[in-house]
């Protein structure tokens, strides 16, 4: 599948974790399942992609998968057509899932985390990895500490060093989490490995292959119960402005 550089990117969904920071609620339904302002998450971020006319979408799906694509389906009433990448019979992690959906993902995509809500525009993310030279390029956002543990060290626009693990006080930064890729990076793995795509990450960064681009707008995510409290008041906000504002509307 070849995609036009004018043409905006497929976006993979990495939807196949475990949970298990929200337990008991993902003991029977997936994260991107978890009730958020009234309905699952992952309506939530097509419906934000779509908007944004990044409409073709691929779900990374393992754990519970299923339930995601019965309730997503084709992706047409969130605006957006879906397809479904499944780990199999066992999770192979991030990095692998996306290995295992490089047929349906084109020779260049746009990644994001299925416990994320993201409002920095695409955009202008895209067009700075399609004008870059680089395999790939991580979004990050000067963090300090205060969202989580500072995890990239950034230099002039690049990033020289990504680590979730030996952090260091150069580290400012944190990965926002959109990614840009080139397939043909991913495709060196053999098809039925599991790994990580922060090791993918770690790696490139350390060959000074990893482009930056820095957001102003900070994250959101569910992967917790504080973030979940966090995203669920957002998403409340949103939706009762989203009203008031139709309201207004109708009724000048």
């Amino acid at each position: 599948m070849t995609r036009s550089v004018h043409t905006n990117p497929i976006t993979a969904v990495l939807a196949g974790g475990l949970a298990t920071r929200l337990l008991p609620t993902t003991a029977d339904i997936p994260k991107s399942m978890v009730p958020v302002a009234g309905e699952p998450f992952i309506a939530h971020q097509l419906r934000n992609l779509a908007i944004q006319d990044f409409t073709e979408v691929v779900i990374c799906a393992g754990h519970l998968g299923e339930q995601i694509k019965d309730f997503v389906e084709d992706g047409a009433r969130f605006g957006c057509h879906a397809q479904y990448a499944f780990d199999g019979d066992s999770l192979l992690g991030t990095g692998g899932a996306l290995r295992r959906a490089l047929p349906l993902l084109g020779e260049s995509f746009l990644v994001m985390y299925g416990d994320s809500y993201l409002r920095e525009p695409l955009q202008p993310i895209w067009e700075s990895f399609l004008a870059s030279t680089k395999p790939a390029l991580m979004t990050v956002y000067r963090n300090d500490g205060q969202w989580g543990a500072s995890n990239v060290e950034l230099s002039e626009g690049c990033i020289v060093q990504y680590d979730k693990t030996a952090v260091n006080p150069a580290m400012r930064h944190i990965d926002y989490g959109i990614g840009c890729l080139r397939s043909r990076q991913l495709a060196a793995f053999p098809a039925a490995n599991a790994f990580d795509l922060a090791s993918f990450y770690t790696a490139l960064a350390k060959r000074g292959e990893l482009a930056a681009f820095e957001v102003k707008e900070r994250f959101y995510e569910i992967g917790s119960s504080a973030g979940l409290a966090e995203t669920e008041a957002l998403l409340q906000n949103l939706r009762s402005r989203t009203s008031k504002a139709a309201t207004t509307k109708a009724n000048p």
